[in-house]
């Protein structure tokens, strides 16, 4: 044996002498694919790892988006490595020398001033490596190393096979990094190398998520589609179903990411990854309003569920399933009884803000306001979920229309809630209840005002005793308490601070790292000086939560009389009913600008309605409320116009009201003709038919036969009122109106034009028609009845001969403008002689996809 040991040790030391070197592609492919692992490639798969480990230990899951991720980091494959577990993490940290906690603390590669890194750190590989390279950079890096120091290249085919693995590391550093193209590029060398590698499915699958991640969904989609149609091993299946179904989900493709997911939690047995796709599911499910299907897969996330977190927020997702309809007494009794189990009690305040989103379904709304207020009143273990039980309380004030208790709970919600997205809508809002807050109040003042102004002298008196009376009670009360307060106030610092046990030689509890001075609440001096500058400084606060954001008095009720214009300061009259009764204004004509401000107010507090929050009831109510109470014309006006373009389609019955009172009081307006013939805006593809009845409308008015033109284009509007030439047709109506009845009904059906097509370029022309004929001419005023109204201070207006009441004047004679630009233009009574054909003409086979003429 020593013979033959000592003969082997002499040949190995010729060889290793020999001057002779084999090319790279003569070496051995096992020598080659040993050194590859045992040496860098195993360092780029360590970088991944430790990359990766950082990210799912930093990771935390966003439940109030719309979807969660599927893949925490720690699922990664690293290169074809599939089905990793975190042993196997474990156990490469190792070998590598670092541990989790080395990792957490000091990652390689990343850039100081980050939590937990040193300036310097080292390489796995024994090299100190620069500060300024990221994991992903290494990981990157050293498989480039890799392949280029040990690829083997045979006839274009690679002959290495742990190479594969470098290329997909490669890829993979490249995704996360964000450069798609790059990790293209890295894919394309194994598709092009290794064509008959087992594991180019895996290659393919990369290849889809880097399309996807460039939003280049239907290449994405189409390899997944390819892939699906191939026979796929158990592990690329299980990678390829997850990406596949967040590639969908990204698309837009619900339905189809569904199906996905039901088959990636059928092929995933890992029970994280299962929870994971099944509280996914949930939330595709529930978006799509199919609640008794989400429930089931909450329920499985529920089931598969190996985190605390996932847990709680699995059941709150099963809760708001709830349709309302099945046994809420079961599902109430099951949850209060569940929050006060073991770890469970610490999501107290989780579990009753679902137990009040329960009870809102159920229809038992005083319930869940109690479940959200006993929310508020819990340890809070999500801030997000308690600023949404205060957006519930509010939502509650703003059912009753109380917009100052609304408004305060929105104040609060919005500071609590920690989800951008949810922020900036409440935001908004927030913002909304404010402004129809003011006008409510500001309304309710005035029409106080007024309602007491029209009593006789007894009725004040009387009412007024009643209110004084009340208001002794009320401060009678708050004497009782102040005085409590006071009793309890010089028991705590008096007798308790001299007799306790725990007095000492410094008259109090010593503060803790500050000089001895005594229990700060134990000297009356020092709490009152406290006192006085916290009010100098934040004012009048009510004790409740986020008392820092918006200013609170000392109840809702106090903000309320705050805004009705309720003094609160005490008056040394305040009990007398001559005080008040003297505040009463009698001036007529101050009335009568409370009134007119009042009935502003009620148009802009019925249009926030229906435009802030779509409460088309409420808005109408409180339009037909100001109707009743006859508003000047121009509001009166205004307010039968948005009842009705807010009910025709949707409440005809409703809107006919408006409808009548349009027609038969202001017959001769804008209003009335919209009334009369609303327009549909939603038009479809113009005509063959309709273009060439255009043409022959057209060439009528050019032949001046206007009344002829003018009956031709209301049978065609009849027979087709939804053809995309239906705008155009009725501008050139309005320029045959012009001409054959004056330019006051040309401006009629202008503005009618303007209301009813605002957004087409004719609804854009005929307002630039508008400013224009209203800016210089001047004309004969009518009123609503068509009766001519006199204007002595206008020197322009020429007298209007021949007008019968009841009727539209005619053959107006108007001043013709002053200035250069038009003084020449030929016009008939008032009208431009011709339309520009920019304007009007429409030129054959020119109409545009979207249905609008030139």
């Amino acid at each position: 044996m020593k013979k033959k040991i000592i003969f082997l040790l002499a040949a190995i030391i010729v060889v290793s002498c020999s001057t002779k070197v084999k090319k790279p592609e003569a070496r051995s492919k096992f020598l080659k694919g040993f050194s590859t692992y045992y040496n860098t490639l195993f360092n780029a798969k360590d970088a991944l790892n430790s990359e990766f480990t950082s990210r799912d230990k930093s990771h935390k899951d966003n439940f109030y988006a719309p979807y969660i991720p599927i893949l925490t980091y720690e699922d990664q494959p690293l290169g074809s490595d599939l089905g990793q577990s975190s042993a196997f993490a474990e156990n490469t940290m190792k070998m590598a020398g670092l541990n989790n906690s080395a990792n957490s603390k000091n990652v390689p590669g990343m850039p100081p001033g980050m939590p937990g890194n040193s300036p310097m750190s080292q390489n796995p590989d024994g090299t100190m490596q620069n500060k300024g390279a990221t994991v992903l950079e290494i990981a990157e890096a050293k498989a480039l190393k890799a392949i280029n120091k040990y690829s083997v290249i045979r006839k274009g085919e690679e002959q290495n096979k742990k190479i594969f693995d470098a290329y997909i590391i490669l890829a993979q550093s490249r995704i996360y990094q964000g450069k798609y193209l790059s990790a293209l590029d890295a894919l394309n060398y194994v598709f092009t190398h290794m064509k008959k590698d087992k594991r180019l499915p895996l290659a393919h699958v990369y290849e889809a998520l880097a399309y996807a991640q460039m939003k280049n969904f239907r290449k994405s989609q189409d390899i997944f589609a390819e892939l699906k149609s191939e026979k796929l091993s158990k592990d690329h299946e299980k990678v390829m179903s997850i990406y596949y179904a967040e590639s969908l989900l990204d698309a837009g493709k619900k339905e189809e990411a569904v199906k996905e997911l039901d088959r990636a939690f059928e092929v995933n047995g890992n029970r994280k990854l299962k929870s994971r796709i099944a509280f996914l599911r949930g939330q595709v499910l529930q978006e799509q309003g199919k609640s008794d299907l989400a429930r089931e897969s909450f329920l499985a996330a529920y089931k598969y569920a190996n985190d605390f977190e996932f847990e709680v927020k699995s059941q709150i997702e099963i809760a708001k399933t709830f349709n309302g309809k099945g046994n809420y007494e079961g599902a109430k009794d099951y949850l209060e009884k569940i929050s006060k189990k073991g770890t469970y009690a610490s999501r107290k305040n989780e579990f009753y803000y679902a137990l009040g989103l329960m009870a809102n379904k159920a229809g038992k709304k005083r319930e869940a306001q109690e479940f959200f207020r006993k929310s508020l009143l819990e340890k809070v273990s999500d801030s997000q979920v308690r600023g949404l039980a205060y957006y519930e309380i509010g939502k509650g004030y703003l059912e009753k229309n109380d917009y100052i208790g609304a408004g305060a709970y929105y104040d609060s919600a919005l500071v609590a809630m920690t989800y951008e997205p949810s922020k900036l809508l409440l935001k908004d809002q927030s913002n909304y209840i404010k402004k129809i807050s003011k006008n409510y109040y500001f309304i309710k003042k005035n029409d106080s005002i007024l309602s007491l102004a029209k009593m006789t002298e007894p009725q004040k008196t009387e009412y007024f005793s009643k209110y004084i009376a009340a208001l002794k009670i009320k401060e009678e009360k708050a004497e009782q308490e102040r005085r409590r307060a006071e009793r309890s106030k010089g028991f705590d610092t008096g007798d308790y601070n001299a007799n306790s046990i725990f007095a000492n030689g410094n008259g109090g509890f010593e503060d803790f790292g500050v000089a001895a001075k005594g229990f700060y609440f134990s000297n009356n001096n020092t709490v009152s000086k406290g006192s006085a500058t916290f009010k100098q400084i934040w004012g009048d606060r009510a004790l409740s939560d986020n008392w820092r954001y918006s200013k609170k008095m000392a109840s809702l009720e106090d903000m309320k009389n705050e805004a009705l214009g309720v003094n609160a300061a005490p008056n040394p009259r305040r009990f007398e009913p001559a005080y008040y009764i003297e505040q009463i204004p009698t001036d007529v004509a101050k009335l009568s600008q409370l009134k007119k401000d009042r009935d502003t107010a009620s148009l802009g507090l019925g249009i926030m309605y229906q435009n802030y929050f779509t409460n088309t009831p409420l808005a109408t109510k409180t339009l037909y409320d100001l109707v009743d109470v006859k508003p000047e014309e121009k509001v009166m006006l205004q307010a039968l116009y948005e009842i009705f373009s807010m009910n025709y389609e949707k409440n005809p019955q409703i809107s006919e009201r408006a409808k009548q009172i349009l027609i038969t009081d202001y017959p001769y307006t804008s209003y009335a003709e919209f009334a009369r013939n609303p327009k549909n805006s939603n038009f479809v593809k113009s005509s063959d038919e309709v273009e060439n009845e255009y043409k022959a409308a057209y060439a009528l008015y050019e032949s001046e036969k206007f009344a002829e033109s003018q009956a031709k284009i209301d049978q065609i509007i009849l027979k087709y009122p939804k053809d995309a030439l239906v705008p155009k047709l009725s501008l050139l109506n309005a320029f045959n109106a012009g001409k054959t009845s004056g330019k006051e009904v040309m401006i009629l059906q202008l503005e009618q034009i303007v209301l009813n097509y605002a957004k087409t370029p004719e609804g854009m022309k005929a307002k630039e028609m508008l400013n224009y004929l209203k800016s210089d001419l001047k004309f004969q005023t009518t009123d609503h009845k068509g009766n001519a109204v006199p204007n002595n201070n206008n020197p322009q207006m020429i007298e209007n001969k021949g007008s019968t009441p009841g009727n539209i004047p005619q053959n107006n004679q108007i001043q013709q403008p002053s200035n250069q630009q038009n003084k020449n233009q030929p016009t008939l009574n008032g009208v431009p002689k011709k339309p520009q054909l920019n304007d009007l003409q429409m030129v054959p086979n020119s109409i545009p996809a979207n249905g609008y003429g030139k």
